[in-house]
């Protein structure tokens, strides 16, 4: 069960992330996924290194760490993608 929340935290992690990068990435949606996915733990260890990992209630605070780890990794990743895609057209 843990697998499967953490596909469907890193999708809806990951499509936010592409809703607030401006502009149009390229990245197809599986990988938006792993990003989103990449994210969400990069996220609980920053909260953790914070002190902020397990709070009573919603952890706000770690779900914002979240989204914005979720924000670089598929910003950076979707440049990554980009770059080796370029790089295969070029060769044919």
């Amino acid at each position: 069960m843990g697998w499967l929340w953490a596909i469907i935290v890193g999708f809806v992690l990951g499509l936010i992330a592409k809703a607030v990068i401006p502009g149009k990435q390229h990245s197809p949606l599986w990988l938006t996924t792993i990003f989103g996915m990449l994210g969400a733990i990069a996220g609980n260890a920053i909260a953790r290194a914070v002190g902020v990992a397990a709070t009573p209630g919603i952890d706000w605070t770690r779900h914002l760490f979240q989204l914005v780890a979720a924000i670089i990794i598929v910003a950076l990743g979707d440049m990554a993608y980009m770059a080796t895609l370029g790089k295969r057209k070029q060769r044919v």
